[in-house]
């Protein structure tokens, strides 16, 4: 059975900085392609970030225009695990994170299929 799961959300202030993670289970994770997506309050689930499977030693990461150069993906997968490092955090990136995989491609826009999903966890940013 495949499993994504979530952690390391929480309560931050504007300006400071988070790390969630997605840890895989069930799954050859190094044959996926590995994404974040976010639900805010009152919107819909958008592309976040996606980083490719590694191939000689290097993954190729693509970001949403609204968290380039803030966010940073990345993936070990001598772990099984995803990350999302989330620097100078924003009110507007309150929302629920969630982890996809696909043996394919992550899409960065809608809709949104990806083989598996994670149940999701909350960032919240307080101005």
């Amino acid at each position: 059975q495949v499993q994504l799961v979530e952690s390391g959300g929480g309560l931050v202030q504007a300006g400071e900085s988070l790390r969630v993670s997605c840890a895989a289970s069930g799954l050859t994770f190094s044959r996926y392609v590995m994404g974040w997506f976010r639900q805010g309050p009152g919107k819909e689930r958008e592309f976040v970030a996606a980083i490719s499977r590694i191939t000689w030693s290097s993954s190729r990461t693509y970001y949403a225009d609204s968290v380039k150069g803030r966010f940073t993906i990345s993936r070990d997968d001598a772990k099984n695990t995803m990350f999302l490092q989330m620097n100078n955090l924003k009110p507007e990136d309150t929302a629920v994170y969630y982890c996809a995989a696909d043996s394919s491609k992550i899409p960065n826009n809608g809709p949104y299929e990806c083989d598996y999903w994670g149940q999701g966890t909350q960032v919240t940013v307080s101005s």
